[in-house]
C-alpha cells in the first residue's frame, strides 16, 4: 500500500508537461526503430567508454507552483531601490500593450531566427521598424537588427574599424569618459586581434597614421555633452574613423552623431521599454554609413520582393555571416537580441516621435529641477550642459551620501572620494526627487515649484537637435492602444512559431519553453535591479547564480561555470580567451593554432580568429567523424604551437564519435586543450559529460537545451564549463567581483550576461530533477531515431554511428534529387510551409540537405505530421521524376503558396489549387497561409534597403 507522502505528492510536476510523447507512444516509437526498450538504443547510440557511471546531482522532479513558490522567496531577497547610477542603464516603463503581447507572448517567443523569410515577415517588419528608429535618432543610414550589449557593439564598431582599414593600422583610442564595462570590453577583445588600445582623455589625443579609430561617448558616462566635432574631423584627416557610442532617449534632443561626422554610432536600446534586469538581455545597435555597409557586423533587415513582385523583407546580405565565410567573416555573431529589439522598436511605434520627444523632456526638465535642488544644498555641479545625468562634487565628501542613500532606499554612482553620478529616467517622480534632495542634504519637504529650474541644465544651442526623425507613417498610426494591439497581432500572425507548430532544427533545439519557466521573467524583483548594484542588494539573484551555476557544473562535469557570456558564440570565444590566458600564463604565448574539423560549426573558426588563433582545418571520414589520422597528422605536425581543438559533440552531423576519449588524449598529448562546442548538449545531459571525457572547456547554449526561447533569434546565454586547471582564468568585471584568480578580462557589459533569463533555465532545471533530466535526453534519442526510421524508408540518411543509430538529430540527403527531378533542398524547405512546417537546418553542414532534430517535448502525434509532410513531399518529386509534372513547374518550385494566388481569378499550373494549398488533410485543419511567395534574395543585395522610406520608393524598385 502507498505511503501518504507517496500519495500526497504534488498532482502539478513538470516532467510529464514536458516530455512530449506518452508512455504508449513511447512503446509505439521503441517498436518502430526495432529495440525492446530506450536502455538498448541508448546502449547503441552512444559509446560505452563515455557513459556517466552514476546519476546526476540536481535533485528529484518538483512540482511547478513549489518551484515558482522557492524561486519568488529567493528573488525576494533582492532589494529592489530606486537606481539612479546611470552608466548606460536606466529604468524604463514597459507599456502594458507590449509586455502583455510580445515579451510573455510566446508567439514572439517561441519563433526562430528568420532565416526562411517567407514566414517570419511579421518578426522582420518589427526588426525593419528597428533599424529605421535607430537610423533615424542616430543620424546614420546603415542598422543592424542589434547587437547583445553596448560595450560588444563597441567592440565590434573597434573590430570594423580595424578591418575596414585593412588592418593596417593598430592602434585604436578610447575617451576614458567612456563607460568603464565598455572599455574593459574593449581591451579583452584588442587581446586576441592584435589591436593598441589607447585610453585617455580626449584632449591628449595624439593622431597619426597608426589610428584605425576611436570611441567617444556622447553624452559621457557622467552625462556631460561635448561637442565631439573637432576630434571627429581631426581623425578623418589622420585616415582613421571615428565611433560615437550615444543614448538614444537623448538624441530626441541632441544633433544626432550622424550630423556631426560619425563613421559609426553604438549604444544601447535597454531604456526603450526593456528592464535592466541586472544587465540583461537588451537589444545593443549599431549603425554606419553606406560606405561601410559590407562591413557592418550581425545581421541586417533588407527589403526585396517575392515571386509574384510584392514587397518581401528578408535577412540582407547573409553571404557575410560565419557559417559561410568561416575564418574570414567579419564577426562571430550567430545571433542578435530580436526579442529585445522588437520591443524596443514597438516602444517607439507605440510612442511615435513625438511622445519620445515628451519622455525626454520629461526627464530633461526633471534633472534640471534636481540640479537646482543640489545647488541650493550647497553643492557644485561639475557640468550643467547635461542631458539627464548630474555629477555632483558633494561638499564634504561622497562618503556623506552614503547613509542617507540607504534610508532612502536610492542608489546612486560614486565615482570618487568627492563626486556622486544621478541619472534620471522616464520613471522618475515627484517623490523620487524630494527623496534625492534628502540625500544631498535638505531636511524638509522641498518647494520644487519655487526652485528656479530654468537654464540650471542645457544642451548647448550649437548642439541641439534640428532633424526630423521617425517620419515613416508606421510611426504615426498606432498610438492608441486598440491600434497597437491589432498591429502587433497582425504581425504575429504573419510569423510561424512554436505556437503553430514544430520546428525541426537541426543543432537549433526548438524545445518546450514553459509557461513556469518564462514566469519569472518579468518579476519586478529580478527586472528592476541595475547590474552595478552592491552585491549586497542582489542576495536573491547571487543565490540562484550559484546555484545554477552548480547543476550546470555536475551536469556538464566541471569544476566551475562562468554565466557572463551572453550568447554561444559568446561562450565560443570566451572559451577561446580562456584557454589563450592560461597558455600565456604557462609562457607558451606562441601556442596559437587551433585545430577545427571541418564538421565543426561555422562560427567555431570566427571565433579562433578573434582569440588570435590560427585555424588549422581537420578532415572528416565518409562517415562523417573526424579523420583521427588526420588530426594525430597535423597535431604532431603543430605540436609546439598548439592551443586548442575545436570539437562538436555529438558532431554536427548527428552522431556520437566513438573515438572522443582518444580525440581528446591526442590533444592533451600534444601541449593543446580540447574546446568542446556544446550546441549538442540536448544528447548528452544525464548520460555523459564532457569533463569526464577529456574536455577541458565546454560551452552551454541555454537558449537550447535549457529551454532559453530563441526569441526569434536572441536572447541567449552562453556559460562556459571548464576544468580546474582553467577556471583561474574565468573571465572578470572591473565592477563586481566575479571570475577566478587570474581572471581574464570582461566579454559581455554585465558581470553575469543576459542574468534576467537565467531564472527560465533555472526553473527548468529544478523541476526536471536529476531523472527527468536524463529521461528528457532518452526521450530525444528516441524520437530521433524514430523519425530516421520513418524517414529514412523514403530519403537516405547520410550520417549513422556504429550502430546505425544516430543522436539527437539527423541529416536527409537531398542531392540526389537534383538530378532525378531537378529538386534543391530549398525547395523541399519552401514546401513544407504549404504544410504549415518551418523547414529544418538547411544546406548545414552538408549543402543540399536538411538536418532535423525534433526534440525531447514533441509529441508523437506532432512527429508523425512531419515524418507525413516529408513522405508527402517525396510523392510529389515522384510525380516530376515520372514527368507528370515540369521539373520546373510543380508545387515544390512555386512554393510557398500564398493564399492571394491560390485564390486568384487563373490558375494555368499542372497541380491543383487544392493540391497547392491542403496537400494534406491535417493542413486543412488549422491552414497557415504564408504571407508572401518564395523570396528573391539577390534582388534584396543589389537593391538594398535596410529601414522604411517612403512606400514609393519600394514599389519604384520593384519595377
Amino acid at each position: 500500500m502507498a505511503t501518504p507522502s507517496e500519495l500526497l505528492r504534488p498532482t502539478d510536476t513538470f516532467v510529464r508537461r514536458h516530455l512530449g510523447a506518452s508512455p504508449d507512444d513511447f512503446t509505439a516509437m521503441l517498436a518502430a526503430v526495432g529495440v525492446a526498450s530506450v536502455d538498448t538504443l541508448v546502449d547503441e547510440a552512444l559509446p560505452a567508454a563515455i557513459r556517466l557511471k552514476g546519476s546526476l546531482d540536481i535533485g528529484p522532479e518538483r512540482g511547478e507552483s513549489e518551484t515558482l513558490a522557492e524561486l519568488h522567496a529567493m528573488a525576494s531577497r533582492n532589494e529592489v531601490r530606486r537606481s539612479f547610477i546611470g552608466m548606460g542603464y536606466g529604468d524604463t516603463i514597459t507599456p502594458g500593450v507590449i509586455l502583455r503581447n510580445i515579451l510573455q507572448n510566446p508567439g514572439w517567443y517561441t519563433a526562430y531566427t528568420p532565416y526562411q523569410a517567407e514566414i517570419a515577415q511579421g518578426r522582420l517588419e518589427a526588426l525593419l521598424n528597428f533599424q529605421t528608429m535607430v537610423a533615424d535618432l542616430t543620424g546614420l543610414p546603415m542598422c543592424n537588427a542589434s547587437l547583445l550589449d553596448e560595450a560588444t557593439a563597441a567592440a565590434e564598431a573597434m573590430a570594423m574599424c580595424h578591418r575596414a582599414l585593412r588592418g593596417k593600422r593598430n592602434t585604436f583610442f578610447v575617451a576614458d569618459d567612456c563607460h568603464p564595462q565598455t572599455i574593459a570590453v574593449l581591451q579583452t577583445r584588442a587581446e586576441g586581434l592584435g589591436i593598441d588600445v589607447q585610453v585617455g582623455p580626449v584632449a591628449g589625443l595624439s593622431v597619426d597614421d597608426s589610428l584605425c579609430g576611436v570611441l567617444l561617448q556622447y553624452p559621457n558616462t557622467y552625462g556631460e555633452i561635448s561637442d565631439p566635432t573637432d576630434v571627429i574631423t581631426a581623425v578623418h584627416e589622420a585616415g582613421g574613423l571615428a565611433v560615437v557610442a550615444t543614448d538614444l532617449l537623448s538624441l530626441t534632443m541632441l544633433k544626432p552623431p550622424g550630423e556631426l561626422g560619425a563613421d559609426v554610432v553604438v549604444g544601447s536600446s535597454q531604456r526603450f521599454g526593456v528592464p535592466m534586469g541586472y544587465g540583461g538581455p537588451h537589444a545593443a545597435f549599431m549603425t554606419t554609413t553606406q560606405k561601410h555597409k559590407r562591413h557592418i557586423p550581425g545581421r541586417v533587415i533588407g527589403v526585396s520582393k517575392d515571386a509574384h513582385g510584392h514587397q518581401a523583407l528578408r535577412m540582407a546580405m547573409q553571404t557575410r555571416e560565419q557559417h559561410i565565410r568561416r575564418e574570414r567573416a567579419t564577426s562571430n555573431i550567430c545571433t542578435a537580441q530580436v526579442l529585445l529589439a522588437v520591443i524596443a522598436g514597438a516602444y517607439g511605434v507605440y510612442h511615435g516621435p513625438q511622445g519620445l520627444k515628451d519622455i525626454a523632456g520629461r526627464v530633461h526638465t526633471a534633472t534640471a529641477v534636481l540640479a537646482a535642488g543640489v545647488k541650493a544644498q550647497g553643492h557644485t555641479l561639475v557640468s550643467t550642459a547635461t542631458f539627464d545625468t548630474l555629477r555632483v562634487k558633494v561638499a564634504g565628501g561622497a562618503e556623506a551620501l552614503r547613509a542617507r542613500c540607504d534610508a532612502e532606499g536610492i542608489n546612486v554612482r560614486f565615482i570618487d572620494a568627492d563626486h556622486v553620478g544621478v541619472a534620471l529616467d522616464e520613471t522618475v517622480s515627484t517623490a523620487d526627487l524630494q527623496a534625492l534632495l534628502r540625500v544631498f542634504g535638505a531636511t524638509d519637504t522641498v518647494d520644487l515649484d519655487g526652485l528656479s529650474f530654468e537654464g540650471a541644465v542645457s544642451i548647448p544651442d550649437s548642439l541641439k537637435r534640428a532633424s526630423e526623425f521617425m517620419t515613416h507613417p508606421v510611426f504615426h498610426q498606432h498610438h492608441g492602444e486598440h491600434e497597437m494591439l491589432r498591429y502587433l497581432k497582425r504581425l504575429e500572425n504573419l510569423d510561424l512559431s512554436l505556437t503553430a507548430s514544430m520546428i525541426p532544427l537541426g543543432s537549433c533545439t526548438m524545445k518546450l519553453n514553459a509557461t513556469a519557466e518564462m514566469e519569472p521573467v518579468t518579476w519586478p524583483e529580478f527586472g528592476k535591479l541595475h547590474p552595478f548594484v552592491p552585491k549586497e542588494q542582489a542576495q536573491g539573484y547571487t543565490a540562484m547564480l550559484d546555484r545554477l551555476e552548480g547543476w550546470l557544473a555536475n551536469i556538464t562535469g566541471f569544476a566551475a561555470v562562468s554565466l557572463q557570456p551572453n550568447a554561444g558564440a559568446q561562450g565560443e570565444y570566451t572559451g577561446l580567451m580562456v584557454i589563450r590566458a592560461y597558455h600565456h600564463a604557462n609562457g607558451d604565448a606562441h601556442r596559437n593554432v587551433c585545430l577545427i574539423p571541418v564538421s565543426a560549426h561555422g562560427t567555431n573558426p570566427a571565433s579562433a580568429v578573434m582569440a588570435g588563433m590560427k585555424v588549422v582545418v581537420v578532415a572528416c571520414d565518409d562517415a562523417g567523424n573526424i579523420d583521427v589520422d588526420d588530426l594525430r597528422a597535423k597535431a604532431t605536425e603543430h605540436k609546439d604551437d598548439l592551443a586548442a581543438l575545436m570539437v562538436t559533440y555529438p558532431s554536427t552531423h548527428g552522431v556520437f564519435e566513438a573515438s572522443i576519449k582518444e580525440i581528446c588524449q591526442l590533444v592533451h598529448d600534444n601541449g593543446g586543450q580540447v574546446y568542446l562546442d556544446g550546441a549538442n548538449m540536448n544528447a548528452q545531459v544525464g548520460l555523459c559529460r564532457p569533463g569526464d571525457y577529456g574536455a577541458d572547456v565546454c560551452h552551454l547554449n541555454l537558449h537550447k537545451t535549457f529551454c532559453i526561447p530563441h526569441g526569434g533569434g536572441g536572447p541567449g546565454m552562453g556559460p562556459i564549463g571548464v576544468v580546474a586547471h582553467l577556471a583561474p582564468f574565468l573571465p572578470g568585471h572591473p565592477l563586481i567581483k566575479t571570475g577566478g584568480d587570474k581572471a581574464m578580462g570582461p566579454v559581455s557589459a554585465a558581470p553575469f550576461g543576459s542574468a534576467s533569463i537565467l531564472p527560465i533555465s533555472y526553473m527548468y532545471i529544478a523541476m526536471m530533477g536529476s531523472e527527468g533530466l536524463t529521461e528528457a535526453t532518452r526521450h530525444a534519442i528516441l524520437a530521433a531515431n524514430y523519425m530516421a526510421a520513418r524517414i529514412g524508408e523514403h530519403y537516405p540518411i547520410l550520417y549513422r554511428g556504429e550502430s546505425g543509430r544516430v543522436a539527437h538529430e539527423f541529416i536527409v540527403d537531398l542531392r540526389p534529387l537534383k538530378a532525378s527531378a531537378g529538386i534543391e533542398a530549398e525547395d523541399v524547405a519552401k514546401r513544407l510551409m504549404d504544410y504549415g512546417f518551418h523547414a529544418p537546418t538547411m544546406s548545414f553542414p552538408v549543402a543540399g540537405t536538411l538536418m532535423i532534430e525534433p526534440t525531447e517535448s514533441e509529441s508523437k502525434a506532432e512527429l508523425d505530421r512531419f515524418c507525413d509532410a516529408m513522405i508527402a513531399i517525396r510523392k510529389e518529386i515522384e510525380a516530376v521524376e515520372s514527368g507528370r509534372w515540369p521539373k520546373d513547374d510543380n508545387p515544390l518550385k512555386h512554393a510557398p503558396h500564398t493564399a492571394a494566388v491560390v485564390m486568384g481569378e487563373t490558375w494555368e499550373r499542372p497541380y491543383t489549387r487544392e493540391e497547392a494549398a491542403f496537400p494534406l488533410p491535417h493542413v486543412k485543419a488549422a491552414k497557415y497561409w504564408p504571407p508572401v511567395g518564395r523570396v528573391d534574395n539577390a534582388f534584396g543585395d543589389r537593391h538594398l534597403i535596410c529601414s522604411c522610406p517612403p512606400m514609393e520608393v519600394y514599389e519604384d524598385a520593384a519595377e
